[in-house]
């Protein structure tokens, strides 16, 4: 059984041990955020559920130190709130917060962007450009393959970005946000990859590539158009992919 096991009546999570991550030690922390995130958002660990660190440490194969990491990551990023004698408690996750985090994120990589135009390696922009384009002509239902290369891209491009702005502190907010941002896209990318809507998987390369070739040919208002159009279309399908929306509109 790969996900959450919750006995009627109890508070906590339970989960199976799934022995040692096969990574490399710093990167422990960053995977446990991210099954974490993955866990909430698509309803296996609800809200108002405790994690325990012990539980954490048996199920991922690590000692207490990267748990302790990761549960202070979600407290910063708003997922759960670290409570005096109740420890790690997950938030309740709802559409609201989807669009006013999509807000947020607007704001800050339009401003990125702007100040990535003209400071961004080309042959960088270009290679990502090429491979746009390449994505964009392809039948998201005809390969395996899609998927992880769109969310290989989309990684790059807003890595690109925020790694490019020249901005320290902008970057590392953008970088402290990312693992929240990518587990909103991972689990919309599944949602409609198992509804079989293709629509969105193919709507979102020709948005990288529009932002791509602004900063190509250095308009930096373009290209924090581009962005915003892409951070506002992608704020519905994050929205449907939680639990919430298929009460809503069911």
């Amino acid at each position: 059984m790969d996900v959450s096991t919750q006995a009627l009546g109890s508070s906590t999570v339970t989960e199976p041990n799934q022995g040692p991550l096969q990574c490399e030690h710093g990167q422990r922390r960053e995977l446990i955020v991210q099954s974490i995130l993955r866990d909430v958002f698509q309803d296996r660990i609800r809200a108002g559920q405790r994690l325990v660190t012990q539980d954490l440490s048996n199920r991922f194969g690590v000692s207490h130190t990267p748990i302790r990491e990761a549960l202070i990551t979600l407290s910063g990023i708003g997922v759960i709130d670290l409570l005096p004698n109740r420890g790690a408690v997950v938030r309740r996750v709802t559409i609201k917060d989807v669009r006013e985090i999509c807000q947020v994120r607007r704001a800050l990589e339009c401003e990125a962007t702007k100040q990535a135009c003209g400071r961004t390696d080309l042959n960088e922009l270009q290679r990502l450009a090429d491979d746009l384009r390449r994505l964009s002509s392809r039948d998201p239902r005809q390969s395996r393959r899609f998927l992880e290369q769109a969310r290989e891209i989309d990684s790059r491009l807003h890595d690109l970005v925020a790694n490019s702005c020249g901005n320290a502190f902008l970057a590392k907010e953008l970088n402290r946000l990312k693992m929240l941002f990518r587990a909103f896209r991972d689990v919309s990318y599944e949602h409609n990859e198992s509804r079989n809507d293709t629509q969105r998987l193919a709507g979102e390369a020709l948005e990288h590539l529009a932002v791509v070739e602004a900063l190509l040919a250095g308009d930096k208002q373009e290209a924090a158009r581009a962005m915003s159009r892409h951070i506002r279309s992608g704020i519905k399908y994050w929205g449907r992919a939680l639990p919430e929306a298929d009460v809503v509109t069911g």
